[in-house]
């Protein structure tokens, strides 16, 4: 396994985030592809925007790139969202953009470090929720890996060049992860 960190994203990482984020890329397949696909001009608006803000000083915290501890190598992105804010239950995500980076154990690593940073800088939650769709066993034998359970299967919600795949998701406790 690769040696990974998560860091915020820099003015050096948008010209590889660029080619990595094509509509074209192989992740997409994925990432959500229930989902429209946005275009590069889509794409050249939000780096134009990454950009701005990286300039000043602006970094979201819902969100880190994940990197080559190494080369400093942007190979992907983790997030969050608020699944229900009043009950301080959120959700994650993670996207390996560089598919030469699949299947070496980077997604554990990363959400690994992912969700054992938001418990320790978040002491309100309790709870990490990450959902998937039926076609992506990978994302599912990863939430698996790292402990989650699964606590919901919404039946032929997702539809993927055609066909029906069920919305699954997953949850861990904070007693659970620690």
């Amino acid at each position: 396994m690769k040696n990974i960190i998560l860091r915020h994203m820099n003015l050096q990482d948008l010209e590889l985030y660029f080619e990595l984020t094509k509509p074209t890329r192989k992740y997409h397949d994925f990432n959500g592809p229930y989902y429209k696909k946005g275009t590069e001009e889509d794409l050249m608006t939000k780096i134009i925007e990454l950009k701005k803000s990286i300039s000043n000083g602006q970094f979201d915290d819902n969100s880190l790139v994940i990197a080559d501890k190494e080369t400093n190598t942007l190979i992907g992105e983790v997030s969050w969202y608020w699944k229900s804010k009043e009950t301080h239950w959120l959700e994650i995500g993670i996207v390996i953009f560089n598919e030469n980076y699949w299947g070496y154990g980077i997604g554990y690593k990363a959400l690994e470090l992912w969700i054992t940073k938001l418990f320790k800088d978040k002491k309100e939650i309790l709870r990490i929720g990450l959902s998937t769709w039926s076609g992506n066993e990978r994302m599912i034998r990863l939430a698996e890996k790292l402990g989650f359970l699964r606590e919901a299967t919404y039946r032929n919600a997702r539809i993927v060049n055609g066909e029906y795949f069920d919305s699954v998701s997953y949850g861990i406790l904070r007693d659970e992860w620690n």
